[in-house]
């Protein structure tokens, strides 16, 4: 707030709200975690409005929506029977698509068991089953932490997740389109994603047809996202109150876009440069008098130097 005395002062009795962000190629965590950071590499210093913060911060790459579903897809094929013939637990039962061998394996995050014919393709086809697609999912992470440390996933430090968070991008338009953006009992909001998962194909596209480019991909996501929370991020039933899925903070879209400006100018508003001394004014007066003394023996030693030239 900006106060009576022109200057920016922060509310008391607030909190720093922390940041889940869920993009195409990676997904990133950010918070206050209230204690020492461990790790540096995952410490962030910021200052926003006069206040200093030390954040914890991370980003998981390849663990965005698009790289996650190819990384599912990828480890689908590879235990299948058959290549040329893929059965998705996580897709609508009934649901069937030709995908081209090359699209699969176009993403450093999928690594191709053999170089992809360009005009190879296999067919997926979808068997709804909700238990089968969180058992995938869960392959697709290390939640392991090793002794004595707290982690994340795949062994990167993260200290206990802590206060209010806004869950936006993937997170917000996954849980928008179930119906789950408001805050809900971690038991409801399960329910609600096994049951969207055991519909058949032929009723989802008859109920939603306007949403039928990313229709198929709403049971796998939303599954992702609760393994994302809860085994990745370590929210636990009593802290899933505190996630709030949101588009916006305060009539602001949140985004990757405004984090990066804040965090790149990393000062806002810009704050007046003070005026430094190199040194105490006695240093600086000594310093001169020097000078001057030097200036002084140096014209006296010429002068006595022309002297006895002349004589």
């Amino acid at each position: 707030q900006y106060s009576f005395a022109e200057k920016w002062e922060r509310p008391q009795n607030t909190e720093v709200l922390g940041a889940l962000d869920l993009g195409g190629a990676s997904t990133q965590i950010t918070f206050h975690p209230g204690v020492s950071i461990e790790d540096k590499n995952t410490s962030v210093f910021f200052r926003l409005y006069g206040s200093n913060y030390s954040l914890y911060s991370h980003s998981y790459l390849c663990y965005g929506q698009s790289q996650a579903l190819k990384m599912l897809m990828a480890a689908l094929r590879q235990g299948s029977p058959t290549p040329q013939q893929v059965s998705h637990p996580c897709y609508p039962k009934g649901y069937q698509e030709n995908v081209t061998v090359a699209d699969l394996y176009d993403s450093p995050c999928v690594s191709a068991p053999s170089t992809p014919s360009p005009a190879e393709f296999f067919t997926v086809t979808g068997t709804g089953d909700p238990a089968v697609c969180n058992s995938s999912i869960q392959k697709l992470f290390n939640f392991s932490c090793g002794a004595n440390r707290t982690c994340g996933f795949n062994a990167v430090y993260q200290p206990p997740v802590r206060g209010q968070f806004f869950a936006f991008a993937g997170f917000y338009y996954t849980f928008s389109f179930l119906n789950l953006t408001r805050e809900q009992s971690l038991s409801n909001v399960n329910a609600t994603i096994q049951t969207f998962c055991k519909r058949n194909w032929t009723e989802l596209e008859k109920n939603f047809p306007q949403d039928k480019k990313y229709l198929h991909t709403y049971c796998p996501m939303g599954i992702y996202i609760l393994t994302l929370l809860l085994d990745g991020y370590k929210f636990n039933e009593q802290m899933w109150s505190s996630i709030h899925f949101s588009r916006q903070a305060a009539n602001t879209d949140i985004g990757w876009t405004l984090g990066y400006m804040l965090n790149f100018t990393n000062m806002i508003p810009t704050e007046a440069l003070e005026n430094i001394k190199g040194h105490q004014p006695s240093l600086w007066a000594g310093a001169v008098s020097f000078i001057v003394l030097a200036l002084m023996a140096g014209l006296v030693a010429a002068f006595l130097q022309c002297f006895w030239k002349t004589k």
